[in-house]
């Protein structure tokens, strides 16, 4: 049951990132994002890799760059993007039903990438596309559990700093306080330094760090 409704959700989150990249301009399109060396049309691709790349191709092209995943991602990424945009936001429509649960992370790996992602676009481009409250927070339940992929965090870099949502009731972890909202919370810890902003507490030099 629980897997079904990060499906739905995913699924969900999906449509709204195609309606957001259907509503850009050409200029936007090629606009940077809060992934370093990505535009928006290469993390447009991206949001397609888990349901157009299976795992056995993936696995044989990270041999060529021997184990790096982040390289293999990009190389990924890069050859998708060799699509028109167009292509692009109707495949993301076409798949947007797709459950796809991949090695290691699950269905929350691409579950987390629907959200994070739509920010690394909307944010750059002072946009207010986000998903529902409850959908940073099981996010952020997941991001600060010991089953978090680490791709996605390294739980080290969140040992004693307690977490706490100034825009909903939720917090984890212990030790020095960093408070936000839901969202900053969630971009902070994946690694978006630009969040720390929007953060406050004697948690946040920790984080920084």
């Amino acid at each position: 049951m629980i897997a079904r409704d990060i499906y739905d959700r995913t699924t969900r989150n999906r449509l709204a990132f195609a309606d957001l990249l259907d509503s850009l301009t050409p200029e936007q399109w090629r606009a940077a994002t809060l992934c370093a060396g990505w535009t928006v049309h290469h993390l447009a691709a991206h949001l397609l890799q888990p349901m157009l790349v299976g795992f056995g191709r993936f696995l044989l092209a990270s041999v060529r760059y021997r184990g790096d995943t982040a390289a293999t991602v990009d190389h990924f990424t890069r050859r998708l993007a060799a699509r028109s945009p167009d292509e692009l936001v109707a495949l993301l429509r076409e798949h947007a039903h797709d459950r796809v649960d991949p090695p290691r992370v699950g269905p929350m790996g691409p579950f987390a990438e629907t959200c994070i992602h739509l920010r690394d676009v909307a944010r750059p481009l002072a946009l207010p596309s986000t998903v529902p409250a409850e959908d940073w927070m099981t996010l952020l339940d997941y991001l600060t559990s010991s089953r978090v992929a680490p791709g996605l965090v390294q739980r080290k870099h969140l040992a004693g700093v307690r977490l706490r949502a100034t825009d909903a009731d939720w917090a984890a972890g212990s030790g020095a306080e960093a408070a936000g909202p839901l969202e900053a919370l969630a971009m902070a810890v994946t690694g978006r330094s630009v969040a720390l902003d929007e953060l406050g507490g004697p948690g946040v030099p920790l984080l920084r760090r």
